[in-house]
């Protein structure tokens, strides 16, 4: 039987993310968290509960991240009717620059600005050595379904996002 090249795309994506069973791994810290937008008002990440999200871990200074950014606008135009978030998280302090760098890319979802809280929840959320870029797919029940660490292709971010909607 042959396949075509967007169903292997589709297969390699979905064997690539790593699958986090129920339980497994907490989002909790997440949503206990309170953030920082880019005018430097805190964001109580709470108000997110219920929704499913593609959180995403990034930094100004980080390469695979820039070559991400591109698909992570593409997401959220695409399935923001569906109901998908996309939430890029900030490792960073400095708010009228990471403001600019959104602007300059055009980023279309909610920046939050992590600060301090950066590094504790890469680590809580799965990531223990906390590299960057590093999403993960929370579905509306608040569980963590998928992550990855690593840049993100847009068939990985298909089936992120198909996870989070079930």
């Amino acid at each position: 039987m042959k396949y075509g090249p967007a169903v292997l795309l589709a297969w390699l994506a979905c064997i690539s993310l790593s699958a986090v069973a129920a339980g497994n791994l907490s989002s909790a810290p997440l949503f206990a968290a309170t953030l920082f937008d880019l005018d430097n008002k805190p964001v109580a990440f709470a108000a997110y509960q219920g929704r499913p999200l593609i959180v995403n871990f990034w930094a100004r200074w980080c390469a695979p991240c820039r070559v991400e950014i591109p698909e992570l606008v593409e997401l959220q135009t695409r399935h923001k009717a569906r109901g998908i978030e996309v939430i890029g998280l900030n490792l960073e302090s400095n708010a009228p620059a990471v403001r600019d760098f959104a602007k300059a890319y055009d980023i279309n979802y909610p920046v939050l600005l992590t600060r301090d809280a950066g590094i504790a929840l890469l680590q809580a959320l799965g990531n223990p050595k906390a590299g960057l870029p590093y999403t993960v797919a929370i579905n509306r029940q608040g569980e963590i379904v998928a992550s990855k660490l690593g840049a993100m292709n847009k068939a990985e971010l298909e089936a992120a996002s198909a996870a989070a909607l079930k």
